[in-house]
This record gives structure tokens, sequence and C-alpha cells, in this order.
């Protein structure tokens, strides 16, 4: 209500910060009019389970986007709240510009600038994107929404965009397509703002408790390839062929050798974030697969991984380190990537009235789910002796190979035993009204 109150140009705050608990989808319409000509504006959201693809009908509700399960999830969340802001904005012909687009721990964090222009607001289309991802191989496309193309005079004319870039089934593996988004598919950061970020910490270090992370997370966000939305990971490319995981250096000098662009992703430790189609990079992970070869036997025909590594590579690929593959933020050992202060480290579920502490009521849930499928422990010999008292199948058909170390029974059964082992020798059932007869069991009972 107070950002709807101050909606005139003379009334805007400079700066608006939105970090409620869960979904700040509640907030941008009022924020995004309520920040001044220029303004920053903050977003933090918490709610990384929709945005990562867990729940995409709940991600569309809120943020007007499909969210896909995949490795590249947590900046696909980042630029789907980028279009979710920009959609807000140009309600009121205005458009948003990416300051810093951060990725951490269970969260995702947004700086943008809010600018009034209806011109700028008829680029927005071509600025978003739907993606096209296989659901074999992981290989993923990108369809713009719109496109802007120069006309005479030095206009700008926009019109629709013309697409699948894909067909019905995947070029690599013959799998199917998922579609996601639309999402933001211009650049996530301004690379002059995170410059002068990095000299203010490094001028003053002692500010900020955490200024060797913002140094280590800033330094890889100033080495990413702006103009690629997305990324792969090493470990997603290996598992899909299975096929040994080559160092990460080695592929990033595949790439280099080939003469793409490859650079790290400040949101996944493993990401390769990379300019070459996805057929040159399968093309280099089966020239790595002729180097550490795979059971072409235990794939089936009907694999991804088969499919993949029946088709000869265009591409022969250089496997030898280069100077250059290796970033510089990587060198100078900054704190890239936050692990875990402690166990089990991260969001804890809401505190309860009258309930256990939060730490409290995981541990007992923890210990009472644990272990379900798995048999208790027990001594070998008596396992061993239980399984004695059992007669061997296989003995009496005569086809029992293992004599005394069999773990089955060998013995014949005796009569004595055999009369022991029928149900008949049960004893009597105890008389059921051990009161005796003519005695009160209840009311209107004998």
């Amino acid at each position: 209500m107070l950002m709807y109150q101050h909606q005139k140009a003379s009334e805007r705050f400079d700066v608006i910060d939105l970090d409620p608990y869960g979904s700040p989808a509640p907030f941008l319409d009022a924020a995004v009019q309520a920040v001044s000509e220029g303004g920053l504006l903050c977003v933090t959201c918490t709610d990384m389970a929709v945005l990562a693809g867990n729940s995409g009908e709940t991600c569309y509700s809120k943020y007007g986007a499909m969210a896909l399960k995949s490795r590249a999830c947590h900046e696909m969340a980042l630029r789907i709240v980028l279009h979710s802001l920009d959609l807000h904005a140009n309600c009121y012909q205005r458009f948003v510009v990416p300051l810093l687009s951060i990725s951490a721990d269970f969260y995702v964090r947004v700086f943008v600038r809010v600018f009034t222009g209806q011109a700028k607001v008829k680029a927005s289309a071509s600025k978003q994107a739907l993606v096209f991802q296989c659901v074999g191989c992981g290989a993923f496309h990108l369809q713009r929404l719109g496109k802007a193309s120069g006309a005479s005079g030095g206009r700008v004319k926009f019109s629709a965009a013309c697409g699948p870039p894909v067909a019905p089934e995947c070029e690599h593996c013959g799998q199917r397509h998922q579609l996601g988004g639309p999402m933001w598919a211009e650049p996530l950061h301004d690379l002059d703002f995170v410059g002068r970020v990095l000299e203010a910490v490094s001028a003053n270090p002692g500010r900020f408790h955490t200024a060797e992370r913002i140094r280590g997370v800033l330094s890889v966000v100033a080495e990413e390839l702006l103009d690629v939305p997305l990324y792969y990971t090493l470990d997603q490319l290996s598992s899909t062929i299975h096929c040994s995981t080559p160092r990460l250096l080695q592929l990033r000098s595949a790439l280099l050798h080939a003469g793409f662009r490859v650079s790290l992703s400040h949101a996944c430790k493993n990401a390769v974030k990379t300019d070459a189609p996805s057929s040159a990079l399968w093309d280099i992970m089966r020239c790595w697969e002729k180097e550490c070869p795979v059971k072409r036997e235990r794939l089936s025909e009907t694999s991804p991984a088969f499919r993949i590594l029946s088709v000869e590579p265009r591409l022969q690929a250089n496997f030898t380190i280069r100077d250059d593959a290796n970033p510089s933020s990587r060198q100078r050992g900054l704190k890239r990537f936050q692990a875990n202060p402690e166990a089990n480290w991260g969001p804890r579920p809401r505190a309860r009235p009258g309930g256990k502490a939060a730490g409290e009521a995981m541990e007992e849930r923890r210990k009472l789910l644990q272990n379900k499928r798995k048999e208790p422990d027990e001594d070998l010999a008596q396992r061993a002796a239980q399984l004695k008292t059992f007669p061997c199948k296989r003995f009496k058909e005569g086809t029992c190979q293992r004599g005394d170390q069999c773990c089955y029974s060998h013995s014949p059964l005796t009569p004595k035993a055999t009369a022991e082992a029928t149900p008949t020798d049960r004893p009597e059932a105890p008389d059921q009204n051990p009161l005796g007869p003519g005695a009160a069991a209840g009311p209107g009972k004998d």
C-alpha cells in the first residue's frame, strides 16, 4: 500500500528493496510504479523450489513463465524473475536494465534500474525467449518471442519471430523436447557496474565481513559470457553417454581449440557456458569417449547414449591444456563458490507454535526415516544358523553342488521332525471363558 501511494513522479523512491518470505510476486506491480526514473529495484526470491522447475504451473501463476528441471535451473530462475519484472514494468510504459543478477546459497537476487520510454518498451518482446530442452540429452535451443531488425532511415522495425528452431525430435538422441519460458534472454549483468563494485570492495576490504566472498563471486560474474544464455555442466555431458568425466580444463581447452568461447558461471561450479552449438559439444564428447571407451553392449539401442555414440564426430577435438583455459579467478584462488558452513545447512521449516525447535524436529524425523529399505544389522553366525534350519531344495532334486558349504540344510527330514513340523500337533486353544460356565463375561453374555 505504501508503494501504491507513491506513484507520482515527485513522490517515488530512489531505491526499493523487496525481500519477502518466499515469492515477491505480490509486490512487483507496486514496486515498478513506485521507483523513480533510473532508480534501483532490488528483488530477492527464496522460493527456489518453484523457480527451479519442481512446480512449473505454480511458477507460471506467480511469474508468468514455465520453469524446467535442468542443470541450468539456477540461471533460468534469474532470467524468469527478470522476465517477470520487465513484464510488469511494460504495463506502465517502463522497462528494466539489469545491473547484477546473483544466484547464491538457496535464493536468487537481482538488481535492476527502471526507466520510462515507449520506444524502448517495444523492444521488450525481442528480449524474451522460449527454451526448447531435450528430455534425453539435455540439449537446449532458444526461440526469441520478437524480432528487431534495422529499417531505412536508421529506424528499427519490430516483428514476430520465426520458429521453432528444432525438429519434433532431438537431432542428437531422437527424444522429444520440453518447452519452457518465456525468460529474459539478454545479459544478466552490467560489466561496468560490476567492475566499480569490485574496485570499491577491493579498496576497503574491511568494510564487509563477506568481502572475500564478494570479490570471488563478482570476479566469476565478470568472466561470464554475457551473450550466452544458460549452460551445460560437466557431469551432465558425461553421464548422458555414460563415460568418465574429463577435467574441466580439458573440456574448456577443446572448445577453445575449436574456435569457440567458453566461460564458467557463478550459479554452478561445474558449468560450461559456451557459444558452441550442441552438435559441436557432442562431437567433442564423442572424441573424449574414444580415449575412454564405453562398453557399447551395455547400452540400450534406444538410449540417448547409444544414439549419440553411434554417430562419428565431424570435429576432431584437441584436449591439450591451453593457458587461457584456466580462468583468472581460479588461478588467483579466490573464494568463488561458498561451501556449506555445517552439515544439513540450509533453509529450515517454519516455526510452529508449541512445537519443538526446527533442528530437533528435523533430527528426529531423519532418524525415523533413515535406513527404511536396509535390513537390520544382525550376527552373521546367527543368520547362518537360521538358514541351516531350512532344507535345501536343490539337494532334494539332486542338483546341489555346494556340499557342506551350502548355507541350507542337506540332512533329510526324519519322521519325528516331520511330525513336529505338522500343524496338527498344536496344543489346544485355551478356553475362551476362563471364568467357567455360568460366569457373566459382560452384560447380556454367558
